[in-house]
């Protein structure tokens, strides 16, 4: 039996969803599906830092102020950042205002910089070459789901190797979550296999 939430539309969605029209629309329109390209995963990357100890609402929720914040988060752009540009991110209320997550961002997108520089979609081939073989067990609760996995250990320690930070294997789970290289909509959930 699974735990699904069923929204006002009748449809099943995994139960981490509740009823809130944000969370609902960002796990039928985003949550799962493979997610390609050095930006959108740079920027996949830092949200998924700055979510560290908080919950994925309050960073979707602040999604739109943190692209503002970070030049969209244009790899190039953010691997310029400054001291007078920490200081107007420390200033913005919009954002989560953690120094470390804040100098992690920055310090992550000159590593990528570096990686990209003559290579670009090199953070994409690096990043999926992590995902898991397909035909794992569709999961049938939240209590299937794993918090890590061998791949997204492997994943944070290739890419700290790299010199990222704020990349543990936790954290990488849920990105691979996100981006869909892992699929993880519980059984029964419409957006399952979908």
């Amino acid at each position: 039996m699974t735990e699904l939430a069923v929204g006002a539309d009748a449809l099943p969605r995994c139960p981490w969803v509740g009823d809130d029209a944000e969370y609902q629309r960002y796990h039928d329109e985003e949550w799962g599906r493979p997610l390609h390209g050095d930006r959108a995963l740079f920027e996949k990357l830092s949200l998924e830092a700055f979510q560290a100890g908080l919950s994925w609402i309050t960073i979707l929720r602040r999604r739109p102020a943190f692209r503002t914040a970070f030049a969209d988060f244009d790899i190039a752009t953010v691997a310029e950042f400054d001291d007078a540009d920490v200081a107007r991110l420390l200033a913005d209320a919009g954002i989560i205002r953690n120094r470390m997550k804040i100098d992690a961002t920055i310090g992550n997108a000159r590593a990528i910089r570096t990686l990209v520089g003559d290579d670009p979609g090199a953070l994409d081939r690096i990043m999926w070459s992590f995902a898991p073989a397909p035909g794992r067990a569709r999961p049938a609760s939240l209590a299937d789901i794993p918090a890590v996995t061998a791949e997204s250990t492997a994943m944070s320690r290739e890419l700290k190797r790299l010199g990222l930070r704020f990349v543990g294997p936790t954290t990488m789970y849920a990105l691979m979550q996100s981006g869909g290289m892992v699929d993880d909509h519980l059984d029964g959930c419409w957006r399952a296999d979908a």
